[in-house]
């Protein structure tokens, strides 16, 4: 199976070289960047790196939806730009669990960049939440079977959440595999607001969003890492 990598930025240009480089070492069969209107000149690096490079509306689901499109592999891995693969292997375990024919989808084990004793915690939690309750997050590098993600109309419209409003959907037609990758997780954001803080606020938001909240309503409270507060 060909392994096309979608890489979403918005003003990511300290990042991105390593994100290209690190799935392209994972086994990729192409490697799709799609910019959301940086400021700081992340297209102009990522049009110097053997990558295709798209422009999309700025928003996450926008932009991976544009790069799924633009693709021609047979699965879509979604990465996050401050994040990379680790390992060489990615594209194999990748192909060697969707041979099974009810597998439609996954996620990679985490490995959150920092020593600190919380993060193990935080790695451990995550993958518990995609084995118990088969719901994997974006900084997990979800994959999936293309034609099926394009025939679901990708990801939803929406400014924040919409990693969980797929994973919801596709789990009711397949329970999603994890992974050993790893992918290699950036801490930033934990580390601006300390991991207890950043852990409650996206507990509230998910507890909001259960309640009936809209995710537009809560896109105020996961800003962009660029203005996050």
């Amino acid at each position: 199976m060909r392994l096309s990598v979608v890489i979403p930025t918005l003003d990511e240009a300290e990042n991105i070289s390593r994100a290209v480089a690190s799935s392209w070492h994972a086994g990729a069969a192409e490697v799709i960047v799609v910019d959301g209107g940086s400021a700081d000149g992340t297209a102009e690096v990522a049009g110097r790196l053997r990558c295709t490079l798209l422009d999309a509306p700025r928003g996450r689901a926008a932009q991976q939806n544009a790069g799924a499109r633009a693709a021609t592999g047979d699965v879509l891995l979604f990465l996050h730009a401050d994040n990379q693969l680790a390992a060489a292997d990615i594209a194999d375990q990748v192909s060697a669990c969707l041979a099974d024919p009810h597998r439609l989808h996954g996620a990679l084990w985490q490995q959150i960049d920092s020593p600190a004793l919380a993060y193990r915690w935080l790695e451990w939690g995550n993958a518990a939440r995609v084995r118990w309750l088969g719901l994997p997050y974006g900084d997990q590098a979800i994959f999936v079977r293309r034609e099926k993600f394009l025939e679901r109309g990708g990801f939803p419209d929406e400014p924040l959440l919409e990693d969980l409003i797929l994973m919801q959907e596709l789990r009711g037609r397949a329970w999603p595999a994890l992974l050993p990758g790893p992918v290699v997780v950036s801490p930033r954001r934990w580390q601006r607001h300390g991991v207890v803080r950043q852990t409650a606020r996206n507990w509230w938001l998910l507890a909001r969003y259960a309640a009936g909240a809209k995710p537009v309503d809560l896109a105020d409270y996961y800003r962009p890492h660029d203005r996050d507060q």
